[in-house]
């Protein structure tokens, strides 16, 4: 038991306090003994009041001790059997009155056991941890959350070491003051054979067939053979079988640089019975300049537009949009990309996002065609491409459009729990978006029997029914006729000029119905059928069969994302309006880029596809309707373009018979084209405390503020703050996260003028997977500060602890109360004096006195008189009589004088007061 304080310093205030009482004393020297004690309550006010403020709290020991394990569970380690052995024997020696917990870490950290008096410690660690990193901070910082606050305890440390991550010596240094003890026990590290690429050289920026240099930098434990491959925007272009030694090794290859933009070079390592594969791959991005790159995405009878850009200088690629880069890198290395009557049911919502970001932060160009697949009809409704892009897809309300009666019939049957539903819901959303409020709708979800959730009827609120849509939940199983029958029955008596259902589902129907016989009749009232089969369960045969008969369109969908992009580009087919079929010539607006073109007039165009133009871009070519045939934009870094006619010349007739035909498809890839400065920076990464240091170095060493977008190889942006720390150098910090990133720099001169700078970097793998040993020095460091030791043996994690835990109870409110009591009998004394009150209470305690020596003289009285003999008895009482009547006689007589009264008997009382005196004049005569 103890106390400490919480101010101490407060304790400064006790000399004003007794200068001021020392100053009371002086000036009332001599008048009185009372001053000494005024002075001496007045100090003790005083002291007890500063003794309050510093918040005093008296300590209470605490039986047992709180003891946190903590696994490190990090890749270095390997197994975690050496530590459950060493939690399990440790607990096996507790008291009943310790508690414990147990704790995993890695890069992050997982409660395995909550504190408690746990009677046996866990077998097996169950929660997951990211092992690529050793975040010893973390792992430190969140046992102490579990230790209660203002309690000593123990942290038990189990670990190699190695830390990847983080600060543990400055959290090791708040834990002492704590008074937490670290503890440790040293794990051995994995062992085995491993192999390592540790490092990869390419030259930062090359020129279109020049020979780069590529080297590449081995570290091996073990001599061995191992294979080295090097790839080229993931194609390989090299494979050797290499014998490396024991240590460091370097191989140097060669490779023509054969491609302009952005080329990422990767060495992979691939070797027998090797430790860590997550060493064995490197990546290295360099900027190849030289004939830009066009990326023509192309979807069928499109005409063939990679023959009509060769004459002009560029080079082109053509792929299938099944074909498309699913990283960020694979776009990064054209400057352009065309797409050419392609439709978004194809297309995953990710590589439109890749696109997207590749247009936005990197200055890649975009171009769409049209056509029977494309715009709205290619269902790019509130797609990432339609966000690119300088038009909407949505026209509604441009023009009158035939009536539309929509049902949507989905599944909702168990197998669509998780994402697949959601996305459906979403895509149900976006076909209502696209209906006029004049339109009807329906929607029928079902699994084992149908669900109505939209009653079919005109559009009145699309807000209530997209939330009515969006709070479908999972069923049961999957029953498809009977809810397709329902469909058909509601849509069959409408008078519309439209009527269609679309299904979707990924199961198949557990029973079976006349599905020719329903079709057929619906086909009578003008009644259309498209289906959707998701995923692999899914009856393809069947909803195939059924769109065939229906008229309407089959989508066989592996990737559930493109479902919304299929949802809306039914809801646009269905209406047919979307393209406008009547031959015309386009007005040209003056656009000076345009004009040189367009001298000696404009071809006739027969078709294009109704869009509507976005609030910034510009409007070359307009349709007689005003619609937009050729429109541009900034999209971010990079410059969109929308033709809204076809290239086969199917829609756009006389165009590609024109003689500037060539001329205007080289001139609107010119214009999408990165305009890229020549200035370079020398970018350099490091590690520091666990995060990653991106520095920046311009060659021309000017302060000029720059602005940088970085964006991982899967298209996720990443948050880094970018600051001047000398002229012309710039650091920015990013958490560490292995993998390859892009970086794009833009900076802003005196003039306004913009320069933009592309290149790429590499955070190589964690250290966590090199095998670097045991760091007991480090964990030495950790216990040494906080006055804990290196375990011997499992029994010493419940030793006591050098500093015992224990409760603390303040006690300034007693004390505020003795002082305030101390006042209180301070002012009595001032107002009274000392001798006044002292005299009372002497008076006051004489008077208790006598009042109980009275009563017993009564009381003895009348013992005595019981004693007496009756003759003694009657003798006092004859004289008793004689004097109370003399003693009558002359009051009697003295009364008279004054008025007569009648004589009366004496009352008892009287009789007894008289006997008294009595019997006291008696007492005096004998004495």
């Amino acid at each position: 038991m103890g106390i400490e304080v919480k101010y101490p310093f407060l304790f400064l205030l006790l000399i004003p306090a007794v200068i001021m009482v020392f100053l009371y004393i002086r000036y009332h020297w001599g008048k009185g003994k009372e001053i000494y004690l005024i002075a001496s309550l007045r100090l003790a006010i005083f002291c007890l009041l500063i003794f309050a403020l510093t918040v005093p709290q008296v300590l209470l020991p605490v039986k047992g001790q709180a003891v946190v394990f903590l696994a490190d569970r990090s890749a270095s380690i390997g197994g975690n059997d050496e530590a459950l052995a060493w939690i399990e024997n440790s607990v096996s020696h507790r008291k009943n009155e310790d508690q414990f917990a147990v704790a995993g870490f890695g890069e992050n950290v997982v409660l395995e056991q909550n504190l408690g008096r746990n009677r046996e410690a866990i077998t097996e660690f169950n929660g997951k941890t990211d092992d690529s990193q050793s975040n010893l901070e973390a792992g430190l910082q969140f046992a102490a959350s579990i230790i209660p606050r203002d309690s000593a305890g123990r942290i038990v440390l189990m670990s190699d070491g190695n830390e990847t991550a983080g600060k543990s010596l400055e959290t090791a240094s708040v834990l002492k003051n704590r008074k937490i003890e670290i503890d440790h026990v040293l794990l051995k590290t994995a062992s085995g054979e491993d192999v390592s690429i540790s490092k990869l050289s390419v030259p930062p920026s090359l020129y279109l067939g020049e020979e780069a240099p590529v080297t590449i930098e081995v570290t091996s434990n073990i001599s061995k053979q191992t294979d080295i491959r090097l790839s080229v925007n993931h194609k390989e272009i090299l494979k050797e079988t290499v014998q490396v030694k024991e240590g460091k090794n370097v191989f140097t290859f060669s490779h023509k640089a054969d491609t302009a933009g952005l080329t990422v070079y990767k060495a992979e390592l691939a070797a027998d019975q090797d430790a860590f594969a997550e060493n064995n791959t490197l990546h290295s991005v360099v900027n190849v300049k030289g004939t830009p790159k066009v990326l023509i995405v192309q979807g069928k009878e499109s005409g063939d537009i990679a023959s009509l850009l060769k004459g002009s200088g560029l080079e082109a690629e053509t792929v299938l949009p099944e074909k498309l880069p699913t990283v960020l890198s694979g776009y990064l290395q054209y400057q352009s990309i065309i797409f050419n009557n392609v439709p978004a049911t194809v297309i995953s919502e990710n590589q439109m996002k890749l696109m997207e970001k590749a247009v936005k932060e990197f200055g890649t160009g975009f171009i769409m065609f049209g056509g029977e697949e494309s715009f709205g009809l290619g269902g790019y409704f509130k797609t990432p491409i339609e966000k690119l892009l300088p038009v909407d897809m949505d026209i509604k309300g441009k023009k009158e459009m035939p009536s539309l009666g929509l049902l949507l019939v989905m599944d909702r049957s168990g197998s669509m729990a998780g994402n697949k539903i959601e996305l459906a819901k979403e895509a149900a959303a976006r076909s209502v978006e696209l209906l006029r409020e004049e339109d009807t709708l329906g929607f029928i979800a079902f699994d084992d029997r149908p669900w109505e959730i939209l009653e079919t009827e005109p559009l009145k609120d699309k807000k209530k029914a997209i939330e009515k849509i969006r709070s479908i939940t999972p069923g049961g199983g999957t029953e498809i006729f009977t809810s397709l029958e329902q469909a058909y029955s509601e849509l069959e008596d409408l008078q519309l000029q439209r009527k269609h259902i679309i299904l979707l589902t990924d199961g198949q129907s557990a029973t079976n119905g006349d599905y020719d016989l329903l079709i057929e009749s619906g086909k009578e009232k003008n009644i259309t059928l498209s289906t959707v089969a998701l995923g692999q369960d899914a009856d393809r045969g069947l909803l195939e069969e059924l769109a065939g008969m229906g008229s309407g369109r089959f989508y066989d969908v592996t990737d559930s994302s493109v479902i919304p992009s299929i949802l809306s580009r039914e809801t646009v087919m269905a209406t047919r309006t979307y393209i406008e079929d009547n031959p015309f010539y386009p007005s040209v607006h003056p656009y000076p880029d345009w004009n040189s073109l367009f001298e000696n007039g404009v071809p006739k165009m027969n078709a294009y596809i109704a869009t509507a133009a976005k609030p910034r871009s510009q409007v070359p070519l307009l349709s007689e309707k005003e619609d937009p045939v050729l429109a541009e934009w900034q999209y971010g870094m990079g410059h969109t373009i929308a033709f809204t006619s076809d290239f086969s010349g199917k829609w756009s007739g006389d165009w590609t018979r024109w003689e500037k035909w060539p001329s205007f498809i080289n001139q609107l890839v010119t214009k999408t084209l990165p305009q890229y400065e020549s200035e370079p920076y020398r970018v350099s990464v490091e590690n520091r405390d666990g995060n990653t240091v991106l520095s920046l170095e311009s060659a021309v060493s000017k302060s000029m503020p720059i602005e940088t977008s970085i964006v991982s190889e899967t298209g996720e942006q990443i948050e880094a703050n970018v600051r001047l720390t000398a002229p012309g150098k710039y650091e920015a910090t990013m958490p560490e996260s292995a993998g390859m990133y892009f970086l794009n720099i833009k900076q802003t001169d005196q003039n306004g003028n913009i320069q933009v700078h592309q290149t790429g970097f590499t955070i190589p793998y964690s250290e966590e997977y090199l095998q670097k040993g045991e760091n007991k020095e480090h964990l030495e460091s950790l216990s040494k500060m906080t006055d804990g030791v290196e375990l011997a043996s499992p029994e010493d994690a419940f030793r006591p602890l050098k500093k015992p835990a224990s409760t603390k109870q303040p006690i300034s409110n007693w004390l505020i109360l003795a002082a305030f009591l101390i006042f209180f009998s301070e002012i009595a004394i001032r107002r009274f004096g000392l001798t006044a009150l002292a005299a009372s209470v002497w008076k006051s305690s004489i008077k208790k006195k006598e009042k109980p020596d009275a009563h017993m003289k009564i009381q003895k009285l009348k013992t005595y008189r019981e004693a007496q003999s009756p003759s003694v008895q009657a003798a006092v009482k004859r004289q008793g009589e004689t004097s109370v009547k003399i003693t009558k006689e002359k009051v009697t007589g003295k009364k008279k004088q004054n008025r007569t009264k009648p004589s009366a008997e004496p009352s008892p009382k009287e009789r007894e007061e008289r006997m008294k005196r009595l019997l006291d004049a008696k007492n005096r005569k004998n004495k």
